[in-house]
């Protein structure tokens, strides 16, 4: 196998930008897997973390694949942000009826698939970025990609059990956590490719346009009224559905 790209720059340099990336998006990452482990008992905790992370990551190197694909298909940020909405909510007013009978392989399943499903959507934007970063290095992309990731999944393992520890201690960082995916949600679903591709899907209200890579383009305005309206809609709509539930009296 020929290692001469080791001595070459490019790679390096392209190495370190999708290390910083996948720490930047990493911090995301911690706090759903913080979310969705937080409930477990201590000893399946660590379980949930390294399976949840592991399906996330294997699953962000498929989609990695098809990045450029993926970011035209129309349709698919809509329903990704309404995906991350609902979980948001879901964080916010836990369903806990029946909390007692639920099997702690059951809770580790739940919380595994929750990992999951939030990573792939969340990863539809943040594969672009690494997919870029991958192909200013030339050859060895996957290779970049898949070392790139090992190397920042400690550190997302280990950033999420400290949430889950400033989790017990200040439950208001679970709401927060909701609405950071509200926030994620309400940029994606504004830059969609109906809302931003100028050639296609004419008969939906343009919001923006694309770049030379295919990325969306939008105002500052709506940039931020997006973000902050997703994670007031989550935060609004998760304490509508948690008073609307009868107080379940503690054990």
């Amino acid at each position: 196998m020929d290692l001469d790209f080791l001595t070459h720059t490019p790679f390096w340099i392209a190495l370190g930008q999708i290390i910083i990336i996948d720490i930047l998006l990493g911090g995301d990452n911690a706090v759903v897997i913080a979310l969705a482990c937080r409930k477990l008992p201590p000893e399946q905790r660590r379980k949930g973390i390294i399976y949840g992370t592991a399906g996330a990551i294997i699953l962000r190197i498929i989609l990695i694949a098809f990045a450029m694909v993926l970011l035209q298909l129309p349709f698919l940020k809509v329903v990704g942000a309404i995906l991350l909405i609902w979980i948001g909510i879901k964080l916010i007013a836990p369903d806990d009826e029946g909390h007692d009978n639920i099997e702690g392989s059951d809770k580790l399943f739940a919380a595994i698939k929750t990992i999951i499903v939030a990573d792939l959507v969340m990863s539809v934007d943040n594969v672009i970025a690494i997919a870029g970063a991958a192909q200013s290095s030339g050859d060895h992309q996957m290779l970049l990609i898949v070392l790139g990731l090992l190397i920042s999944v400690p550190i997302i393992v280990w950033g999420s059990q400290l949430v889950i520890k400033l989790m017990e201690r200040f439950p208001m960082i679970i709401v927060a956590g909701g609405m950071l995916l509200g926030w994620i949600a309400g940029g994606m679903f504004v830059t969609d490719p109906v809302f931003v591709n100028t050639d296609k899907w004419l008969w939906m209200p343009k919001l923006g346009t694309t770049d030379a890579q295919g990325l969306a383009e939008i105002s500052k305005t709506l940039y931020w009224a997006a973000h902050i309206g997703g994670a007031l809609l989550v935060l609004a709509l998760g304490k509508f559905i948690a008073s609307r539930r009868p107080t379940v009296a503690a054990h």
